[in-house]
């Protein structure tokens, strides 16, 4: 294939993106695009500066200076890696609540598309075909059943040494299905044009070797 490939892979909460995302571009070379880590770099940047999540000028001032890119699979906020940095209870709770904020989705959408002009990626999110990518040359839509989603949620806490409850899991997936679709910004949507792959009975490797088919006789 020639000029520049970028992949975009929606989907709801628990599907599998960032498993199949990661496996995709391992195989093909491609840079992939963590963009719940750059929500979480915001956030992160907004807790040790002090920021709160609200739409303020102090925040607009912060965004206006914050740069957020990657590398080698790595996570690099004004060119410091903080990989090890983004993975706290108060970081999670931190990028949620400033991914609400209009000042920051635009900021990181602006990012995401600034990355996605000038090298080959594949990206993750839940509106990336239909925001920051419409004009990606593959789109894909990972689905599977909640029921299957929060059994995978539940297996890989369970798999990790953490408390966890099977119902209060599915309820968390149901209630995150219901917010991330009704939001007034950018709601979680399929393209258009975009490819819906349900994985319910699929495993990893089949919906890997099924998007990478695709993509190599395209």
């Amino acid at each position: 294939m020639q000029g520049l490939i970028r992949v975009a892979i929606d989907g709801p909460s628990g599907a599998g993106k960032s498993t199949i995302a990661k496996a995709v571009a391992k195989e093909l070379g491609l840079d992939y695009i963590d963009t719940g880590a750059m929500y979480r770099a915001c956030g992160y940047k907004m807790l040790r500066e002090g920021i709160e999540a609200v739409s303020s000028d102090p925040l607009r001032d912060m965004l206006g200076r914050t740069d957020i890119d990657f590398s080698g699979g790595s996570v690099f906020l004004d060119g410091e890696n903080v990989d090890d940095m983004i993975r706290t209870p108060e970081v999670t709770k931190m990028a949620s609540a400033c991914s609400a904020l209009p000042e920051v989705r635009a900021k990181l959408v602006e990012l995401q598309r600034a990355i996605g002009s000038r090298k080959n990626v594949i990206m993750d999110g839940r509106d990336i075909g239909t925001n920051v990518l419409p004009d990606a040359e593959f789109k894909i839509f990972l689905t599977a059943t909640p029921e299957e989603r929060a059994k995978r949620r539940y297996e890989e806490m369970i798999a990790k040494g953490m408390e966890a409850d099977y119902d209060q899991v599915l309820a968390d997936i149901n209630k995150r299905d219901y917010d991330d679709s009704h939001r007034e910004l950018d709601p979680l949507k399929k393209a258009d044009d975009a490819e819906e792959v349900d994985t319910t009975y699929m495993s990893i490797e089949e919906v890997r070797d099924h998007i990478l088919n695709k993509i190599k006789n395209a």
